[in-house]
């Protein structure tokens, strides 16, 4: 990780990062694919994944150009603001993918990202409360990488700031400049020339009928973008040969990509609305500047989060979103993990109360059976007769599925289904008895189900270890041995109470002891304890926040009082 390192620093990891890659970025070495509009699969190694790529539009094969890893570029955040759920479900989702791909196709991401800290917001937002625009990028930045990490998303090997590559950047312009294919006005602002690279632009939808940004009234075509912005008075700037000036914000992305992974990059991943102009940009920009005609070989985007009933997506400019801060006051970064792999990562979806609740109830019952499935192996939970071969076939199917989903596209959705079904199928064997006197146990098959359950789980980045849980094991281990205790004792005294529910003479003793055991059961819900009562026998486990308060009540109405 690179939090606000130095400058050279940052350079430094870049350049051995590229080193390692075997790249080499500058104008004169050209790798990437032939000069065309039409894209070409690229040579290198398969990873066994199939991938829509926004630059065909279909499902192609996913190349990489060295064996065992893939190079990663994401557009980052443009820190003016907090982040919402929006920017959480696309850097959640391609987290996902890029742990799906590392440990499921055993390809390592090498994933760099940019920090748009300089921008028209930030400067905005600088004058509106009276404090530097580096000041507000900073203290926006630090809040972003936070939210990140309860999240759970693994930081990118690299951040890069634009306002540390400045440099870098003037010198990338100047190539583009040489190469024939941008140039300056008389009032020091740089612009890409769209018509000196022919129909190649418009790779992505919405690019045929662009009538540009808006600009300088001396720009050759309409549709030619800034890589160089004139400063306005009191905004920060920097020399170039053109003036005094910032960059554009395209050109960012492509300098900072070339900077780590030199001049060919396997994936590059962002949410749709910045296929374009954002990306189509880029492309351009970067093909000019390395003479070839395939700079990164996929652009993978995430679709949009919508509030439920809106056609709108969630941004900051409609004010109609959700802090990442505030979200987690009332839902936990598994459940949105879980909401995430609940669709596929390229369709819209649609954030609402009803649909969290679905995301939390799934992962509720995935828990519920892992909980249960181990009290089982324990000996803890009597049951009927186990059908143990079908259960080994039902989760060497559930393995292939599995595999099979996530290496189209990516698919968590189908995955996460056939999940759910294995564990339907555990639950539906898992069926408690009184009495077990003489049953044979299957406790090898539910352990290999825990196991693969917990392994796909992590995988996909859902904590098993989340809040009080983690606590109990870390800080307070002994409070485990107590609730065992005291679990224990309690279900010794219903057992004995059972034992005489027919015989009249000990219903006075045998009533307000059974009852004592439901207000013991009741009273310990909200501190974390959940106890169910199975038969004569009683599991427990300490559950957390709304979860503990939801199974509590399907507790209370789907069993009967003990007595």
């Amino acid at each position: 990780m690179m939090w606000g390192h130095p400058v050279r620093s940052v350079l430094r990891e870049a350049r051995l990062l590229r080193r390692a890659l075997g790249t080499v970025a500058g104008p004169q070495t050209p790798r990437c694919g032939v000069s065309g509009k039409k894209w070409t699969q690229p040579a290198g190694f398969d990873t066994g994944v199939k991938t829509f790529n926004s630059l065909t539009q279909q499902k192609e094969p996913l190349v990489v150009a060295t064996e065992g890893v893939a190079t990663w570029y994401s557009c980052g955040p443009t820190v003016y603001d907090h982040a919402h759920l929006g920017h959480a479900c696309s850097y959640v989702r391609f987290d996902i993918l890029q742990r799906v791909l590392s440990r499921l196709f055993g390809t390592t991401v090498i994933h760099a990202m940019v920090i748009t800290d300089i921008d028209d917001k930030i400067i905005k937002r600088g004058w509106e409360e009276n404090v530097s625009p580096t000041i507000i990028a900073r203290m926006y930045e630090e809040e972003f990488k936070r939210d990140m990490l309860s999240l759970k998303v693994i930081p990118p090997a690299v951040y890069l700031r634009v306002t540390e590559n400045v440099h870098h950047i003037v010198a990338f312009i100047e190539g583009i400049i040489q190469n024939g294919h941008a140039y300056a006005t008389k009032e020091g602002d740089v612009y890409f020339d769209i018509r000196s690279i022919g129909d190649r632009y418009g790779k992505f939808a919405g690019a045929v009928d662009s009538h540009g940004e808006p600009g300088s009234s001396n720009k050759r075509d309409s549709r030619d973008f800034a890589l160089w912005k004139q400063s306005k008075p009191q905004e920060p700037y920097w020399e170039s040969p053109w003036g005094r000036g910032r960059p554009g914000w395209h050109i960012e992305c492509s300098t900072i990509a070339s900077g780590v992974f030199g001049s060919q990059l396997d994936i590059h991943s962002g949410g749709i609305d910045l296929a374009f102009p954002h990306h189509e940009n880029e492309v351009a920009q970067s093909e000019a500047y390395h003479q070839c005609g395939q700079w990164a070989n996929y652009f993978l985007h995430s679709g949009h989060l919508h509030l439920k009933g809106s056609a709108e997506k969630m941004s900051k400019s409609l004010k109609n979103y959700i802090t990442i801060k505030d979200f987690l006051q009332s839902y936990s970064a598994n459940e949105f993990r879980m909401f995430c792999l609940m669709t596929k990562y390229r369709s819209g979806i649609d954030y609402s109360d009803n649909n969290m609740s679905e995301a939390r109830t799934s992962l509720g019952t995935i828990f519920t059976f892992l909980h249960d499935a181990q009290a089982y192996m324990r000996g803890q939970l009597q049951c009927s007769p186990v059908h143990e071969a079908s259960l080994w076939e039902r989760l060497a199917e559930t393995k292939s599925s599995v595999v099979k989903a996530l290496a189209d596209d990516f698919d968590t959705q189908r995955a996460i289904g056939a999940v759910m079904n294995l564990v339907h199928d555990g639950n539906r064997q898992l069926q408690p008895v009184s009495t077990a006197d003489g049953v044979a146990r299957s406790p090898a098959v539910f352990g290999a189900m825990v196991s693969y359950m917990r392994e796909v789980l992590d995988m996909f980045g859902i904590d098993l270890l989340h809040g009080t849980q983690a606590e109990v094991a870390s800080g307070s281990g002994n409070l485990q041995g107590v609730v065992e205790q005291l679990t224990h004792f309690r279900s010794e005294v219903r057992a004995l109470a059972l034992a005489h529910r027919n015989d009249p003479a000990t219903a006075s003793l045998r009533n307000p002891l059974l009852k004592a055991c439901d207000t013991i059961r009741k009273d310990l819900a909200p501190l974390g304890v959940l106890i169910k009562d199975r038969g004569a026998t009683s599991t427990w486990e300490i559950t957390e926040g709304k979860q503990r308060q939801t199974e509590q009540r399907v507790q209370d109405q789907g069993q009967e009082t003990s007595s």
